[in-house]
């Protein structure tokens, strides 16, 4: 099995109608800096490559980036990160979003179920909630608008700190967009979308991977 990069995992389910932010994917510490200053600041900085499954775990995120310095120290810091292992990566740049709610939207594809498609609450709230709802596919956007129900914390679909409630419609499309690349390839054993945060009462999915057989 092989992993898919951020980059092209995000490419790949962009054309299903994920809604992402605008990035740049670039090879150099100034490369990026120029990215920063283009996408503008606050921005966030990570290292990705098609062997880099785990950023967090392995400290290759970089956020709340202010200005140019401040990027090309991240960059910097990423570059020199990278393992042999790695193969051959670039600095992923994007605006910096902030949010105080978080979703997961996934798949798999299930030995006795075939694809099913999941949501939940994302975030600090996601380990101690364990909120999730899956369905088996093909499903239609009313199956999808129905998992939200499921949830036990739906409160966090409405106002919240100050925040707008979610596009339910918006949320509803993030689910559809992972779930048509699921039936569309047979070769996609697994997608994760981790965290859909929410802008403005918008989701937007700032990071993903896919995984194919």
């Amino acid at each position: 099995m092989a992993t898919l990069s951020e980059l092209d995992s995000k490419t790949l389910l962009v054309d299903h109608g994920l809604p992402v932010l605008p990035e740049r994917s670039v090879p150099t510490a100034d490369e990026a800096v120029q990215a920063a200053d283009e996408l503008g600041y606050p921005c966030v900085m990570k290292l990705s490559g098609d062997h880099i499954a785990h950023k967090t775990e392995r400290n290759l995120v970089r956020l709340s980036i202010g200005n140019a310095d401040q990027a090309l120290d991240a960059a910097n810091e990423l570059l020199a990160a990278a393992r042999p292992d790695d193969g051959d990566v670039t600095v992923l740049v994007a605006p910096m979003v902030a949010s105080s709610r978080e979703f997961i939207v996934g798949a798999q594809r299930s030995p006795e179920f075939g694809p099913v498609v999941m949501v939940g609450i994302g975030g600090i709230f996601a380990e101690a909630l364990e909120d999730v709802a899956f369905r088996m596919l093909p499903a239609t956007p009313s199956d999808f608008d129905a998992m939200l129900d499921d949830l036990r914390t739906d409160a966090l679909l409405g106002e919240f700190r100050g925040e707008p409630a979610v596009d339910r419609n918006g949320l509803v499309a993030v689910i559809e967009s992972v779930a048509s690349a699921m039936v569309a390839r047979d070769d996609i054993v697994a997608i994760d979308v981790n965290p859909v945060l929410i802008r403005d009462g918008a989701p937007i999915a700032v990071d993903a991977l896919v995984e194919l057989a």
